[in-house]
């Protein structure tokens, strides 16, 4: 595996990338109004606040800054009647975050949304991968193309 890295559950490299065929996937966001709305990477960071009790772990875990961690859960907070995530300063015991009752429930209908989504939708993926064209290699990017001028 010298000249492969993994990412994911799939490998990247020389010779896997034809080795695994990618599956489409249906990917829903919830769009509320004009700057409201709720999609795959909120509700994973809720999912990872729940998991880890701590905005800035589930940020890093994400691979995003505390900021931008807190952006979106203040961002989410404000979209809704009720918070979706508390948190507790820092201090002798330290500091930590939690889904509220709302949020635990904002995560189980969005999940929810998702699957019915994906099972009415899962026949007409099928038949559009199906008339997918072959996806092109790195060789086919950089192998150069015959173009034919004609002088009239």
């Amino acid at each position: 595996m010298k000249d492969q890295q993994k990412q994911g559950d799939r490998l990247i490299g020389s010779r896997s990338q034809t080795s695994r065929k990618a599956m489409p996937k249906l990917t829903m966001r919830i769009d509320f109004d004009a700057g409201r709305a709720v999609g795959p990477g909120k509700i994973r960071l809720l999912e990872m606040i729940d998991m880890h009790g701590s905005i800035s772990e589930a940020g890093r875990q994400m691979g995003m800054s505390y900021r931008r961690a807190w952006l979106l859960v203040d961002s989410l907070n404000r979209c809704f009647r009720a918070p979706v995530v508390t948190s507790q300063a820092g201090g002798q015991h330290g500091g930590g975050a939690s889904l509220t009752e709302f949020g635990q429930s904002l995560v189980h209908h969005y999940r929810a949304v998702e699957s019915a989504a994906a099972q009415a939708a899962a026949a007409h993926i099928k038949a559009l991968s199906a008339a997918l064209a072959k996806q092109a290699t790195a060789a086919d990017l950089t192998k150069p193309r015959r173009l034919a001028l004609r002088l009239d």
